[in-house]
């Protein structure tokens, strides 16, 4: 039998029975749009995620520390690297370094210290950090009140919305009574802070092999010195970040904020100044991490592996959701079984549809046995008709299915803008969905229809003409 006239005797057949067949069709589109819905939430939550790590400039970072650093040193380091006093120093020439390997955009030291900051007359010790320009995207300064920093030099910070309450004296509050971070931006923006801190200096070299302490603050071992000087800077406040830009850091988050190169300039004191002191941590300065951004998030593995044959320590968020992309596996397969029920039960509407189409088709199939017709031709048009139930199952499923995220999302957005949440988009079908479903319609349809057309198949020609 040829496929067009395959195809006319499907459809022609299909018409015949219209409700009938209609009623299966939609059974199945039913079945696809559940499984299509339930696919699209849980990819939708999973970009969501890995959006905000992205916008949050850590998913596509990669923290570098010294083996020096015993905080630092697991049981992994204890077996392959070297011991840490042998290890290499994370310092200027090792940052630039680093910058240079392929496909890295920048790394940035972390400059972090705590120390007084005056505001009003009235001393408040917390920690500052130095962020790079590019923290600008960094999803915490969406709802930034005021502005980022106008250069990489300005006298400028951005300060957390908790430290904002203290500067304030208001007392820190939670859920539906938290302080609006435009509030707390009011009074602040434009003021000014002064901030203590302790300035590295280098200073001549000691004669003396054995470490010198001088009235005066200096310190140097070896050939290597440098003096601490207490200084002073006016900071101006420029923004009012709602959001942690290190929520990342657990408790070594900072709260108030300076340009990067700011920071620099300052050669504040650092703890590794003291630590490294006999590597000449005068002349150059020694970091305690530094940050490096990639080009790409797959090209993380390839970075970090580069650096650790450095001599260095290595974690990015890569590391720490491994588990996380364990569960939306896991999660993706059981809303997959879920979603594959509705339509389990849709095959058997096909085996029923088509089994009552053999019972009144038996004269219809037994004269095409007579005039020649096989058993596979027989087999071959009720496949078709089962596929044919199935692709257009599918389509209207898939169009269900998007329709019903679509609203979901919607409903959803309405409720999240009555909380003053920020909407979100966490319902996603991409084609390969689209294409997977057609295609599983398809085929739970012909598994389907194996039973109908084998038992049409097996009809006694002549039994099948005297029925009626």
């Amino acid at each position: 039998m040829k496929l067009s006239d395959l195809g006319e005797l499907a459809v022609r057949n299909l018409r015949e029975s219209f409700l009938r067949n209609s009623l299966t069709t939609i059974g199945i589109s039913v079945g696809v749009a559940s499984l299509v819905a339930m696919l699209s939430l849980g990819i939708g939550l999973q970009q969501l995620a890995s959006r905000r790590l992205m916008k949050s400039g850590l998913f596509d970072t990669v923290v570098v520390t010294s083996r020096r650093d015993l905080r630092n040193f697991g049981r992994d380091e204890e077996r392959t690297a070297p011991a840490p006093g042998e290890s290499r120093v994370l310092d200027e020439p090792t940052r630039l370094e680093i910058e240079h390997l392929p496909n890295v955009l920048e790394a940035y030291p972390d400059i972090r210290f705590i120390t007084e900051l005056r505001f009003e007359d009235k001393p408040h010790l917390t920690m500052v950090a130095a962020l790079p320009s590019s923290a600008k995207s960094n999803d915490a300064f969406e709802a930034l009140q005021g502005k980022f920093f106008s250069s990489d030099l300005a006298p400028e910070v951005v300060i957390q919305k908790v430290f904002a309450e203290e500067l304030l004296g208001q007392t820190p509050k939670s859920g539906l009574d938290e302080t609006n971070v435009a509030q707390l931006a009011g009074p602040l923006l434009g003021k000014e802070l002064i901030m203590r801190y302790a300035q590295r200096e280098a200073a001549p070299a000691a004669p003396s092999p054995a470490e010198t302490t001088t009235p005066g603050g200096d310190r140097g071992v070896a050939g290597a010195a440098y003096s601490v000087i207490s200084r002073e800077l006016k900071l101006k406040i420029v923004g009012v970040a709602d959001l942690d830009p290190e929520s990342m850091r657990g408790p070594t988050r900072a709260r108030v904020f300076l340009p990067l190169k700011l920071a620099e300039s300052l050669h504040v004191m650092q703890p590794t100044d003291l630590r490294e002191i006999s590597r000449a941590a005068g002349s150059q300065p020694v970091y305690s991490s530094v940050s490096v951004r990639v080009k790409n998030p797959g090209q993380i593995r390839a970075i970090e592996d580069a650096i650790k044959k450095m001599g260095f320590n290595t974690f990015s968020i890569l590391d720490a959701t491994r588990s996380l992309q364990q569960f939306f596996a896991v999660l993706d397969v059981f809303l997959g079984i879920f979603g594959s029920l509705a339509l389990a039960v849709a095959s058997i509407g096909i085996v029923n549809t088509l089994v009552m189409a053999i019972l009144e088709r038996r004269r219809e199939i037994g004269i095409m046995k007579a005039i020649g017709a096989s058993d596979g031709d027989v087999k071959k048009l009720f496949f078709a008709e089962a596929g044919a139930m199935g692709i257009l199952g599918g389509i209207v499923g898939v169009i269900l299915g998007w329709a019903i995220g679509q609203v979901i999302n919607l409903g959803t957005n309405i409720y999240l803008k009555r909380q003053a949440l920020p909407p979100e988009h966490f319902w996603s079908v991409p084609w390969w969905l689209v294409a997977f479903a057609i295609v599983f319609a398809f085929g739970v349809s012909l598994v389907s229809g194996l039973y109908p057309a084998g038992r049409a198949a097996r009809l006694d020609p002549v039994q099948a003409l005297r029925y009626e």
